[in-house]
């Protein structure tokens, strides 16, 4: 009878406990991940160059503290209120800043550039740009600036503006990204090492479809048409130019091959006289590394030359770790994992510097001799990144001590580390190593979340479906999670490459609304099959002609896992992605239709041949290549199969996945007298719901599943 009571005043202690926390509003989790429940952290670190300092900003941007990584020396350098005062300006905080040098800061008000002198305290104008200007690039020392207006790129050096293009065909575009940014393409703008010559790329339009996006903004609604590029059809046709500003000149460089092959991954020579360039093949199984002569443009030689039988997918630019010497390093995949490689300038290979299991992510820097690479990579688990050197003899160490996601910035000279980390059991570390490895503590982030109720998240692995390798799988339970009850599941599935959803981050990668969504009784799971990013050659060309087929065995697989467990409800599973997930959920509702009772699905491919060149050709080759790949992956063809209720959402102005995707599905369902189907557009979105609006959104979704799993 004691006992009894023991137990029963227990329960009621807890239930008590559980019931004064606090509860994270649907909003908070949507809009707050990031601030009311972002780590602390060293804001906006940066080294100070050609010194052990180091700065990071305070009071919400607006003053900026050194401090110095030998011996403690903490102090307020600057406050924004004094550099306003100087130069006359109103910035609101010091995002955006950079360094001149050791003493000196550039600072950008819209399109006014400034100096400032942190020990003088003064500052000047440097130059002005027009209002108009994008893609504004700076070159190295921070004394010229290119920028496109419209389909135009220009220069600004010695406070003198220069048209370096001229183009009144608007199907011509100079100085911005082309290949719609795959391939790692960023931008479109590339500056020598000391200035003296700018390349940029340009791309031919006018053999690529307009498509109609609409603006309902305007009375009435205004036609507004972008250039969209669908699999199969006409593509956009690449040069590269170099600008010599000593001759005011300039010269293009065209692919060897067809006129619509890929230009990517270019890259300066140390010297200056170099460019390299990837020219990959429209077919995107060969891939030519090729030397051009900057001053007039001509071909010198192919350096490196990789084929596939799937794909060859360049995504890292030529990187020369030494300014005095043309030995550069290649990142490539062709052993399997992402790998350097360390090369002459005469496509010799001087050696291989990594030999992994796993693949790098990207090189972050090097000592101050470039003798020492620094490099992200994810190591032996997947989940994490982690930082490593490498030596040019192939000598590798790891940094990083501690498991988890790592940011690592390096001081120029290369003798320390800054690190800043989270681990599913860290909000976010902050250590500071010197070059022997020893590690000096900066900042420890208190829980966020402590006090308010969320729950927890198990990272395990299963078996993919074909039983060869291991999926890493995250479910996550309430904070009042009672494994003698049944629960219903909600499965959010991403699934395609270049995206992985777990991570030994905190929270392990997942959205903080889904840590809500647990506390409304779900389970919350998610499994990166085959195809997903970081785990390497093998694991992702399963999809190669063929997508949704081997991804949805393998999240079968995860729901026979969920099955398994005693405290899973069965028949109340839900389904929900976005973009390629929108892809799998509506694949796995009509290809597997007894599994899910509900599903959403965001902006979602329904026929590929409707979907870029660039990305969907690299993986499905065209509709006459694989006629057989594109009719299984249609999801109409697969829509009379639908039992479940489904709600398809789409931004009206995706320029993404166009909403024709989405529409022609709804038809398809029209046609076939389904009722179960909702359809709710986002008018004036693009492909992602952001902003005030999201919030809408994942109360829609949410509440959607909610609604009709019961």
């Amino acid at each position: 009878m004691i006992k009894k009571i023991f137990v029963a005043a227990f329960l009621l202690t807890a239930t008590l406990n559980h019931a004064q926390l606090k509860q994270i509003t649907l909003e908070e989790s949507v809009l707050q991940q990031g601030r009311k429940f972002g780590a602390d952290k060293l804001t906006g670190f940066q080294w100070i160059p050609n010194s052990a300092d180091y700065v990071y900003f305070t009071d919400s941007w607006t003053k900026m503290v050194s401090d110095n990584a030998l011996k403690s020396n903490r102090k307020e350098l600057v406050k924004l209120s004094e550099i306003n005062a100087v130069l006359g300006t109103n910035l609101r905080n010091f995002y955006g800043i950079q360094w001149i040098d050791s003493n000196t800061i550039l600072i950008t008000e819209k399109s006014k550039y400034y100096s400032y002198s942190i020990p003088s305290k003064s500052g000047k104008l440097l130059y002005e740009s027009p209002e108009n200007a994008e893609n504004t690039t700076l070159d190295n020392a921070k004394s010229k600036v290119a920028f496109t207006i419209d389909n135009n790129l220009y220069i600004i050096n010695n406070e003198k503006e220069i048209a370096i293009t001229s183009n009144s065909d608007k199907n011509i575009v100079s100085g911005q990204t082309i290949a719609r940014s795959e391939f790692g393409i960023s931008g479109g703008i590339f500056w020598s090492p000391k200035s003296n010559f700018l390349a940029f790329y340009q791309k031919d339009e006018t053999d690529v479809a307009d498509y109609p996006l609409l603006d309902i903004n305007e009375t009435p609604g205004k036609l507004v048409s972008i250039k969209y590029p669908m699999i199969g059809q006409k593509s956009e046709k690449p040069k590269v130019g170099i600008y010599n500003l000593t001759t005011g000149k300039t010269v293009f460089i065209t692919p060897k091959g067809n006129s619509d092959d890929y230009l990517t991954n270019l890259s300066w020579s140390s010297d200056e006289k170099y460019i390299l360039i990837a020219e990959v093949n429209r077919g995107q199984n060969n891939m030519d590394l090729n030397l051009y002569n900057a001053i007039s443009g001509t071909f010198v030689k192919t350096l490196i030359n990789e084929k596939s039988n799937t794909w060859v997918e360049p995504e890292h630019a030529a990187f020369f770790p030494n300014a005095n010497s043309n030995n550069f390093i290649w990142i490539s995949e062709k052993d399997g994992f992402n790998q350097l490689y360390y090369y002459s300038l005469e496509g010799k290979l001087i050696k291989q510097l990594t030999a992994n299991k796993f693949p790098t992510r990207e090189i972050i820097g090097t000592n101050a001799s470039g003798t020492e690479i620094y490099f992200k990579a994810t190591g032996s688990n997947a989940t994490n990144m982690l930082v490593y050197k490498v030596d040019l003899k192939g000598k590798q160490t790891l940094i990083t001590k501690d498991e988890g996601v790592h940011n690592v910035s390096i001081s120029s000279d290369g003798n320390w580390f800054f690190d800043e980390f989270s681990n599913h059991a860290t909000p976010s570390k902050t250590l500071l190593y010197s070059k022997k490895g020893t590690a000096k503590t900066l900042l420890v982030s208190p829980n966020k979340y402590d006090g308010y109720q969320i729950g927890t998240a198990e990272i395990k692995t299963i078996k993919s479906a074909d039983g060869t390798t291991d999926l890493y799988t995250r479910l996550i339970k309430p904070s009042n999670f009672d494994a003698a009850k049944k629960y219903p599941v909600m499965v959010y599935v991403y699934g395609g490459p270049h995206a992985q959803m777990i991570t030994n981050s905190y929270l392990d990668g997942a959205n903080l609304w889904m840590y809500w969504m647990a506390e409304q009784g779900y389970l919350v799971f998610t499994v990166d099959n085959r195809g997903s990013d970081n785990r390497g050659v093998a694991f992702e060309s399963v999809i190669h002609r063929n997508v949704g087929t081997n991804e949805i065995e393998d999240q079968i697989k995860g729901v026979d896992y969920l099955k398994s467990l005693p405290y899973v409800d069965g028949n109340r599973l839900a389904v929900h992605g976005w973009s390629y997930g929108g892809f799998m959920t509506t694949s796995l509702l009509t290809r597997k239709p007894d599994v899910f009772k509900v599903g959403v699905a965001g902006g979602p491919v329904i026929d590929w041949k409707w979907y870029e060149i660039m990305y969907g050709e690299r993986y499905m080759d065209t509709p006459s290549e694989n006629e057989a790949g594109f009719e299984e992956a249609n999801v109409i063809n697969h829509a009379k199969d639908l039992k479940a209720k489904l709600l398809l959402i789409h931004g009206t102005v995706d320029d993404v996945v166009v909403m024709q995707h989405n529409l022609a599905l709804v038809k398809k369902f029209v046609e076939l007298g389904y009722q179960n189907v909702d359809f709710f557009p986002y008018p004036m979105h693009k492909h992602n719901v952001l902003g005030k609006d999201r919030v809408h959104l994942i109360d829609k979704v949410l509440h959607y599943i909610i609604e009709n799993n019961k």
